[in-house]
């Protein structure tokens, strides 16, 4: 296959904070703010700073301000249901930034062929509306794809896409190196009684897996993520929840008081599901954004069983691409 030819693997993390994809170029990973590109800018004032605009995504449904700062330059889109990864226009601008970021990366011209590996919660896995949930996303993401960019163009081929849960692609990040093959222990994580935690924009989600499988009992997800915690802050609604999810990013949020309130939450998550039985399990793997808010906390709860991986933001991404080239060398044996 010629380098434009080839079929390419990506992880992709549909986080409700931020999408994060993942490739052999390493992680990309961009705040969900979307905003509808208004027609009045202000322009430079004297005794001011000037301002970078946000990446700028065109599509047919219009042109949009995707990423960190995309709602102080337009009006908010900010949808935060389910029904958003079934292919709603923030969703379709986010994934294209994404895709922009991996080809400025890859620094190749031409169109890139892809087969997207893609993490859901629990509930787009086993709940009721799952299957037709997943027929929707597989149909907006796959086939052709042309935008612009910052006023540049952009194609992309999506060949296939697959989907399993993102806290078990957190289980793949621990125990497979990113040629897709066994760690030192990694065999060892799949067959012993491991658990994940992930604390996301959204939900809290928890999996235990022994012998390759999930424990039924162990396993759950709960809207009691970092966006509770946002909630608790914003408590009169002044801002947008990406305004203050930026406001966080830059150190520059007041949590100290909401913190304890939303850890109690959480913890109380952990313990209606997971009980003392944790204490058998053999590791417990601690990823997502939220990983980083309560990682001083859960460490000291679980004292001796917590591992936090490099860039517990981007691991589930990064286990989703892991999983996707382990597929490929088996296909290839």
């Amino acid at each position: 296959m010629t380098e434009n030819n080839q079929i390419r693997i990506a992880g992709v993390d549909v986080g409700m904070g931020a999408i994060k994809m993942y490739t052999h170029v390493g992680g990309i990973q961009i705040p969900s703010q979307v905003s509808l590109n208004g027609s009045q800018k202000v322009g430079r004032m004297v005794g001011l700073l000037s301002q970078k605009p946000p990446l700028l995504i065109t599509t047919e449904y219009g042109q949009f301000y995707v990423g960190s700062g995309a709602h102080d330059w337009g009006r908010p889109v900010e949808n935060l249901d389910y029904d958003r990864l079934s292919g709603a226009p923030e969703m379709l601008a986010l994934f294209l930034a994404a895709l922009m970021s991996y080809l400025k990366k890859l620094g190749q011209a031409g169109k890139i062929r892809l087969t997207l590996y893609v993490g859901l919660p629990h509930e787009l896995l086993s709940g009721e509306q799952a299957k037709e949930i997943q027929t929707l996303i597989r149909r907006w993401m796959l086939g052709d794809h042309q935008w612009e960019g910052d006023g540049h163009l952009y194609q992309a081929e999506i060949m296939d896409v697959k989907f399993t849960s993102q806290a078990a692609a957190a289980i793949f990040d621990y125990s497979l190196d990113e040629q897709g093959r066994f760690l030192p222990n990694g065999r060892a994580i799949l067959k012993n009684e491991s658990g994940v935690i992930s604390i996301g924009f959204n939900t809290v989600e928890l999996l235990v897996i022994r012998d390759k499988k999930p424990v039924q009992r162990f396993t759950a997800g709960v809207t009691a993520g970092v966006r509770r915690l946002l909630d608790i802050v914003n408590s009169q609604q002044m801002y947008s929840l990406g305004e203050l999810d930026t406001l966080m990013r830059a150190g520059r949020l007041d949590i100290k008081e909401a913190l304890p309130v939303w850890e109690r939450e959480v913890t109380g998550v952990i313990e209606r599901y997971w009980g003392q039985s944790w204490k058998r399990f053999s590791s417990i793997l601690l990823v997502g954004g939220g990983a980083v808010l309560l990682k001083d906390s859960l460490l000291h709860r679980f004292v001796g069983k917590v591992t936090i991986p490099e860039e517990p933001v981007l691991s589930i991404a990064r286990g989703l691409y892991k999983l996707g080239t382990y597929q490929e060398r088996r296909k290839q044996k």
